[in-house]
C-alpha cells in the first residue's frame, strides 16, 4: 500500500506533535515494511530531526517554483496532484489537518486530532488562532473517512466541540521514543549529572513552560520541602511568573531550568529523577507521563482529563489547583522508598499498553478498515 502523510511536523517540530509524527512513521515502517510511506514536507528542514529509514520511506517536497514559495498553499491544495502522481491510496493527516479535495480524487483519508484545547480553554489562545484552528480541524474531521483520537478524553471532546459522530472516531494511543525504554549505565548517568550540575535528589517536570502546564503550583509546593525541581522545556511568558516567584521567595537553589536536551539525555534524566510531576490543567494525552512510566519513575499528575488513561492505577493523582495537595503528595512519595519502588515497577507494567507493536497493530487496523 502507498500511504501518504502530512509531514510538516516530522521535519520541523521538536516537541509533542513532531515526536508523535516521527514515532508513528518509524513504528509503521518497522512492523509493516511491505508498505511505502510518503512524507510530504512543505519546505527544506533546518535541522536533522528525522533520519532516513530506507527506500520504503520517501520524502516529497513541492515541485515547481510557485508552491516552493507558497508551501502552505501546497499543503492545502497543490499537494493533491502530487498524491495522484505518487498513486497514494491512503493519506494520513498527523496533526489535525487534511488537504482540500481528497475525496474528489478517490483517496481515502485519516486524520489524527490530538486535542481541541483551543475550544475547551479559549483563554490560552488568541482570537485569530482559535478561528484558524477551528476551521482546519472542523474541515479535517468532517472530510476524513476516519478520525483518530489519541485518548478517550479527546474522543469525547471531538464529539462535543466539533460535532463529529462517535462512530467515526477511533482511539489509538500514543507511545514514546525508544530512548525511554533503554537502561543506561552508571557512567552515562554520572556524566549527565556532571554536565548539568544536578543534585543527588530531584523532582522532574518535562514540557513547554506555559500557563496550561501549571508547573508554578509545584514550584510553590516546593518552598518548604527539601528537594530540587528540574524543569525541562521551552520557556514562554509564563516562565517569567515562575522566576518572579522564585526570586521573591529566595528559592533559586531549588529550581533548575534546562532546555535543548537530546532524547538520550532526557531519558537518562527521567531515570535519575526520584519523582516526575505533571500538574497540567488539561492535555490530549500526556506523553511525558508515558516516558516516566517506561523509566520506572513514580508519577504525580492531575485528577481528571486524560491523565488516568496515561498514568494508570499506580500514579498519584492530585488537585492541580491546590498547593497543599501537591506538597502532601511530594512529601509522601519522597519519604517512602518502598512506595517509590512499587510505583515505578507497577507503572512500568502499565506502560506496556503503549508499546510500539501495539500501536502499530492498532494503526494498521484503522488503515485496513478503509
Amino acid at each position: 500500500m502507498n500511504i501518504g502523510f502530512e509531514a510538516k511536523r516530522v521535519f520541523h517540530n521538536t516537541t509533542g506533535l513532531g515526536n508523535y509524527s516521527r514515532d508513528l512513521v518509524r513504528i509503521l515502517h518497522r512492523y509493516y515494511p511491505q508498505n511505502r510511506y510518503f512524507l510530504y514536507n512543505p519546505k527544506p528542514s533546518k535541522n536533522m530531526l528525522f533520519e532516513s529509514l530506507g527506500a520504503q520511506v520517501i520524502e516529497k517536497r513541492p515541485l515547481g517554483g510557485f508552491y516552493s514559495f507558497f508551501p502552505n498553499l501546497w499543503r492545502r491544495f497543490g499537494i493533491i496532484n502530487d498524491l495522484k502522481r505518487d498513486q497514494i491510496e491512503l493519506f494520513h493527516g498527523l496533526s489535525g489537518e487534511l488537504p482540500v479535495g481528497l475525496d474528489n480524487v478517490g483517496i481515502k483519508s485519516v486524520v489524527t486530532i490530538h486535542d481541541v484545547l483551543f475550544l475547551r480553554y479559549p483563554e490560552f489562545y488568541s482570537f485569530i488562532d482559535r478561528n484558524i484552528y477551528y476551521r482546519k480541524f472542523k474541515h479535517a474531521a468532517e472530510a476524513a473517512d476516519t478520525v483518530i483520537a489519541i485518548s478517550e478524553q479527546t474522543k469525547r471532546d471531538i464529539v462535543q466541540y466539533l460535532g463529529i459522530p462517535e462512530n467515526k472516531i477511533t482511539v489509538v494511543y500514543q507511545g514514546c521514543h525508544q530512548a525511554f525504554k533503554e537502561t543506561y549505565s552508571v557512567a552515562h548517568k554520572e556524566a549527565l549529572i556532571k554536565k548539568y550540575q544536578l543534585p543527588k535528589q530531584f523532582i522532574l517536570n518535562v514540557g513547554t513552560i506555559e500557563a496550561r502546564k501549571n508547573i508554578l503550583v509545584a514550584v510553590k509546593a516546593l518552598k518548604n520541602i527539601d528537594t530540587t525541581l528540574v524543569l525541562v522545556g521551552r520557556k514562554t511568558a509564563y516562565a517569567k511568573e515562575i522566576t518572579r516567584f522564585i526570586a521573591e521567595n529566595k528559592i533559586e537553589q531549588k529550581v533548575i531550568f534546562l532546555e535543548g536536551l537530546s532524547s538520550e539525555e532526557l531519558a537518562i534524566l527521567y531515570q535519575l529523577a526520584d519523582l516526575f510531576i505533571y500538574p497540567s490543567l488539561f492535555e490530549g494525552f500526556g506523553i511525558p507521563i508515558i516516558e516516566a512510566l517506561f523509566s520506572k519513575t513514580p508519577v504525580i499528575t492531575s485528577i481528571g482529563s486524560c491523565f488516568p488513561e496515561a498514568g494508570g492505577p499506580s500514579t498519584c493523582y492530585i488537585n492541580p489547583t491546590s498547593v497543599d495537595d501537591v506538597a502532601e503528595a511530594i512529601r509522601k512519595i519522597l519519604g517512602d522508598k518502598a512506595l517509590q519502588h512499587k510505583m515505578g515497577e507497577d507503572g512500568s507494567v502499565y506502560a506496556q499498553k503503549f508499546t510500539d507493536e501495539t500501536i502499530a497493530k492498532n494503526l494498521i487496523k484503522v488503515y485496513q478498515a478503509l
